[in-house]
This record gives structure tokens, sequence and C-alpha cells, in this order.
């Protein structure tokens, strides 16, 4: 099950169902359905709390992953984590990557479901692997995607 809270932000222009089918469609492409994930959309000063309080890095980011992997008795499944995206960062980098808000939170939600299942990109090899990966993703995710244009 992926679960999606939306914190301080109600962005009417988010649309739980395409972030929730991104964080599935990255599961699956990893052969890992079976696990539960929290997807929360927040606020810059939110998520600029949790990179303080958590990474000791003073500033806001666009998402973080928060990797719990525990089994629940309660769901007879394993809980892989938590991932939080800033909406309001997701705005800014939206318009400069020339994509919708849709758009940039599915790309943050694999980027933070891909940390969740252990990728990384803190040393070169590792990062060009992880960002082909979730390029690919993204390009399958998008391409099942219409946007509602009112």
């Amino acid at each position: 099950m992926i679960e999606i809270i939306l914190s301080s932000t109600k962005d009417p222009l988010i649309d739980p169902e395409f972030l929730t089918n991104a964080v599935k469609m990255t599961l699956k492409a990893l052969k890992k359905d079976e696990v539960d994930v929290t997807l929360k959309l927040t606020d810059n000063a939110e998520i600029k709390q949790f990179n303080q309080t958590y990474r000791g890095i003073n500033q806001t980011t666009d998402v973080l992953s928060f990797s719990q992997d525990f089994f629940n008795p309660e769901t007879g499944r394993k809980y892989l984590g938590d991932i939080i995206i800033s909406v309001e960062k997701a705005h800014q980098q939206a318009e400069q990557y020339n994509l919708s808000i849709n758009e940039e939170c599915a790309y943050l939600a694999i980027h933070g479901t891909l940390h969740l299942l252990g990728f990384d990109h803190e040393e070169k090899t590792e990062k060009t692997e992880m960002w082909a990966l979730q390029e690919k993703i993204f390009s399958i995710v998008k391409s099942n995607y219409k946007e509602n244009v009112t």
C-alpha cells in the first residue's frame, strides 16, 4: 500500500493517484511490489526542519527518504519507509525543467523510492546507474499519464 499524506500543503494541482502510480511502478520495476511506503507532501519549512533534524543540514531540499525496512505484522507486509517531498521546491524545479508539478513530484517520488531500495548517488558509478534507472521509470510513468488540463 502507498499512503499519501498531504501535510502542510494541499495543492489542487497535485494528483495523488499519479504519484501513487509512480511509486508503484518503481517498486514493480525492481520486483518489490509487496511493500508499503508512505509519501508525505509538505512545504519548504517542514522539509528544512526534517533535513536539519535528521541530516544536520540547515537548508531546504526537494526530497528526503527515511528507510524503515521492517515487517508489519498487522498488514503482513514489509514497510519500506517514508518519502517526503517539498511541493514548494517541486514547483520551482518543475518550472526550471519544463515539467508539470505532477511530473516533478512523480520524478522526486521515484528518486525517493530508489533510495529506499538501496540506491545512492554518492559515487559517480552509483549516480550514473541511479539516474539512468529513474529516467527509464519516469519515462514509463509519464507515458502512462494524461494530465487533465483545465
